[in-house]
């Protein structure tokens, strides 16, 4: 393969990675009577939206927790993390003996992600995935699952104490 039919591929490679990414997330028009800067999840929709003083929100499409695993409330961020490490819960670990204990940040198997954004709300947090495939369904065990891309935005964007509310 020559050195021009290679850029080619990997120019098309990149727009085709491009277009998804910029169509995960997107600027909505939000109604609602949470203050700007709150987090807001819609676990029917498995949608997050991050709510902008302009009458917008920017929408993000996630994973959210299988039935009997989802909850609903509020919460705070209480940590950001890049590429952290993860322990299994003990009911994750009871339902999967054989992970270990610790999988490191960074690791293939890690279903953290580029980031995460840990509530203050028992071992949930927001994070990233090694399953971008499960983004959009009931997948997790109460954690919101975003594309790793996805997770880096709104890590950005959000700080410690942000607001999370989790609707029906």
């Amino acid at each position: 393969m020559g050195a021009r039919a290679a850029f080619a591929i990997v120019a098309v490679i990149g727009i085709a990675f491009t277009a998804t990414a910029a169509s995960a997330r997107e600027i909505v028009p939000f109604e609602g009577r949470v203050s700007p800067g709150t987090i807001v999840i819609k676990t029917g929709e498995r949608r997050l939206y991050y709510v902008r003083g302009d009458g917008t929100a920017l929408r993000y499409r996630v994973a959210v927790g299988k039935p009997g695993k989802q909850w609903f409330g509020e919460a705070r961020i209480d940590g950001k993390y890049v590429r952290p490490a993860w322990a299994p819960p003990a009911e994750v670990k009871r339902d999967n003996p054989r992970l270990p204990d610790v999988i490191p940040g960074g690791a293939p198997n890690n279903p953290m992600g580029a980031r995460a954004l840990t509530l203050d709300l028992d071992e949930y947090a927001i994070h990233g995935t090694n399953r971008p495939s499960s983004i959009g369904t009931y997948a997790s065990y109460g954690c919101i699952r975003m594309l790793n891309e996805d997770i880096v935005d709104l890590y950005e964007q959000v700080s410690v104490g942000t607001r999370v509310v989790v609707e029906r």
